[in-house]
């Protein structure tokens, strides 16, 4: 199955664009969750009105779906600034000094995928960040020469899902960096509530609860099976949401208590029950699934690994017990025995790198 057709992806799709924009919170008072970055950014920007200053470069990081881009707009709107937007695979170093050069004093650039910058535009960055300056070379061979032009202070502000994949020079240049985590389900339903109230949704409190358990942490899932469950209320229900209309429509939808939808059912079942729990190869998962290699490293393992349901180990991927318990088989005799040819555990029975980012073992 595609990413591009997967209903329970925290990616977003065209379809979301539209409605983003109009359930986006403006403010950071109407911004749900995220209280650590909340706080912090808080206190930054104060300081940075308080003197008059840009704020300084912040790079947002986290699971695709958790609020970067509207927090991005929010730190704009807090500032009073404008706010430019582009994405990292989008810019060219031919389109980067326009980009620059037309930023206002303590503008904010908010930059996308920032991990996704070619290594040339990241050149042309250093100076921009550090100095707020642009390097242009004129001429070719011995007689070329570098002319500066500055620029107006400004503010970039990056996100992205991969943050280690950015260079270390261009890491060390932002002052500020917040990693934004899954949320909880009081803060899902909270998102809920309120997205409801923009749609003129009427939601019974318990489905609100039950809308939150099934949405993995993740506000862009959640407003995503809202509308969907509105659909379904419309036409198979009473004209609102309440519980039973809530899980006979995320039923339906074949999304499970804990948010997990066929593609996830099927990486376990195969673990499970084709392998014994594994390990297995993520080349022979990809295979026995249909799944590509990319789609089950960034789409389907990142939820199974915060639930505990499976381990990377040095040999593949192994079902842990609470998969076993999810998918409703027992747990086989010689289990222990298979997580220390894993290398989950040790001899001792210490558990050892399950966890190491490991993408090609096999076996």
């Amino acid at each position: 199955m595609s990413e591009d057709v997967r209903f329970i992806s925290s990616m977003r799709t065209e379809q979301d664009a539209d409605i983003e924009n109009t359930l986006r919170p403006q403010i950071m008072a109407e911004y749900i969750g995220q209280e650590k970055a909340k706080k912090s950014l808080s206190v930054y920007i104060s300081a940075a009105l308080k003197r008059k200053e840009p704020l300084d470069h912040v790079l947002l990081y986290g699971p695709p779906g958790l609020g970067k881009t509207t927090l991005a707009h929010i730190i704009a709107n807090e500032l009073g600034v404008q706010f430019r937007i582009t994405s990292g695979p989008a810019i060219k170093a031919v389109d980067l000094a326009p980009i620059l050069s037309n930023l206002q004093e303590n503008d904010v650039l908010f930059i996308d995928e920032i991990h996704r910058l070619s290594k040339t535009v990241e050149e042309i960055l250093y100076p921009a960040m550090e100095d707020f300056s642009l390097d242009i070379v004129m001429g070719k061979g011995p007689y070329a020469q570098t002319m500066r032009i500055p620029l107006a202070h400004f503010t970039l502000i990056g996100a992205t899902t991969r943050a280690g994949n950015l260079s270390s020079p261009l890491r060390d240049r932002f002052g500020i960096l917040n990693r934004l985590e899954l949320y909880n389900r009081d803060e899902l339903a909270e998102i809920i509530r309120r997205s409801a109230g923009i749609l003129n949704i009427e939601v019974d409190k318990s489905a609100e609860g039950e809308l939150a358990r099934r949405s993995r942490g993740t506000p862009r899932i959640a407003n995503r099976i809202l509308r969907r469950v509105r659909d379904y209320a419309e036409v198979k229900g009473i004209g609102r949401i309440d519980y039973q209309t809530a899980r006979d429509s995320l039923d339906m939808m074949e999304i499970d208590e804990l948010g997990l939808d066929f593609p996830d059912r099927a990486v376990l079942e195969t673990l499970i029950v084709k392998f014994g729990g594994g390990p297995v190869g993520l080349s022979t998962l990809s295979a026995a699934t249909g799944e590509e290699q990319i789609t089950i490293i960034d789409i389907i393992e990142p939820y199974l690994l915060q639930l505990g349901f499976l381990a990377r180990t040095p040999r593949g991927r192994i079902a842990m017990p609470a998969a076993y318990k999810h998918m409703n088989v027992p747990i086989p005799a010689d289990y222990e025995s298979r997580l220390k040819i894993s290398g989950a555990i040790n001899s001792t029975g210490v558990q050892g790198s399950m966890f190491e980012d490991i993408n090609d073992a096999d076996e």
